[in-house]
């Protein structure tokens, strides 16, 4: 049973920055896709980012394409995800979840694609 925490939220400025890490354990995520979400209040939960754990292969979405990074770090079976130039737009509770890599693509933005979840960290960006 995979299990993941998410650590690195809190309150920043606009055009500030944040980097988020989304830690696993109870098993190697090695064959594994990690994707990023966030959830704003009264809207749906939004696929942001993935990387596939094995080769590094990283897929984003339009609205945060050119400003967060996605990043592992397999030795500490860890993914990163670094947030420059945030918005009060981006404002939302950040999740990390994982799927074993069977759908030949990491470009996997649907959040009932995942089956393990962890419980998200806070992203305020307000002045």
């Amino acid at each position: 049973q995979v299990q993941l925490v998410e650590s690195g939220g809190g309150l920043v400025q606009p055009g500030g920055s944040l980097r988020l890490a989304c830690v696993a354990s109870g098993g190697t995520l090695e064959d594994y896709v990690v994707g990023w979400f966030r959830q704003a209040p009264g809207k749906a939960r939004e696929g942001i980012s993935s990387i596939a754990m094995r080769d590094g292969d990283t897929a984003y979405a339009e609205s945060v394409k050119g400003r967060f990074t996605i990043s592992r770090d397999n030795d500490k079976n860890t993914v990163y995800l670094q947030m420059n130039s945030l918005k009060p737009e981006d404002t939302a509770v950040y999740l990390c979840a994982t799927v074993v890599n069977i759908y030949g693509t990491t470009a996997l933005m649907k959040p009932t694609l995942y089956d393990y979840w962890g419980q998200g960290t806070q992203v305020t960006v307000s002045s």
